[in-house]
Formats: C-alpha cells, sequence, structure tokens
C-alpha cells in the first residue's frame, strides 16, 4: 500500500498539481470517477458490461483507487488501519447470525429484533 501512495504523491508532484489538490476537490474527483465507473453498467446487465468493458472497468477502478489513496496520504489516514476498523464497525452492525444472506440495512436487521 504504501509502495503505491509513493507512486501516486511522486506522479503528483513532478506535475505540480498539488497545488489542486485540497480535500475537498479531491473528494469531487473520486466521486466524478465513481460516477464514470458506473456509468459503464448503465443500460446494460452486469454480465454485458464485463464482457464489453473490463479494460475500461480496471481503468476506472484505478482511477477511484488513486484518489482514495491520495486522499489518504494527504490527510495522513493509513487505509489499511481505515479499512480494518471500518470491517470491525461493519461486523458489528451485521451480525452474521442476522445479516447472513440478507441484503437489508443494518437498521432494518435490528428493527426485527424488536418485532
Amino acid at each position: 500500500m504504501e509502495e503505491l501512495i509513493q507512486k501516486i504523491t511522486a506522479f503528483r508532484d513532478e506535475r505540480d498539481w498539488g497545488q489542486f489538490h485540497n480535500p475537498k476537490d479531491l473528494a469531487i474527483s473520486l466521486n466524478l470517477e465513481a460516477s464514470e465507473l458506473l456509468e459503464l453498467f448503465q443500460w446494460k446487465s452486469s454480465e454485458e458490461a464485463i464482457e464489453k468493458s473490463k479494460d475500461k472497468i480496471q481503468d476506472e477502478l484505478a482511477d477511484v483507487l488513486y484518489y482514495v489513496l491520495l486522499m489518504c496520504s494527504d490527510l495522513n489516514i493509513d487505509p489499511k488501519k481505515a479499512l480494518l476498523e471500518k470491517l470491525k464497525k461493519n461486523a458489528e452492525k451485521y451480525p452474521v447470525d442476522k445479516a447472513y444472506g440478507s441484503n437489508k440495512k443494518y437498521t432494518e436487521l435490528l428493527g426485527s429484533e424488536q418485532e
């Protein structure tokens, strides 16, 4: 992970783009790249989109990851630690015995306890 962060910050810094990269604009760019990924699936089945656009999907996923890692670097957030902490929180919100095989949001899962 650290190697990737070093490569993307070097790429940015070699071009003097850091001056344009504040948290707000990086978050906007992240959202735009995620939207470009989503557009590849628009009006297609998942299978059709993957069959026709796998290379483009890969590129858009790389763009999303680029902005995620750049934001983590700039905000001094360890992406591995952040992800592991979020997984722990989600495990508490979605216990296996309640969430297994269900697509319900955690608030719906908990609501079923109260019935």
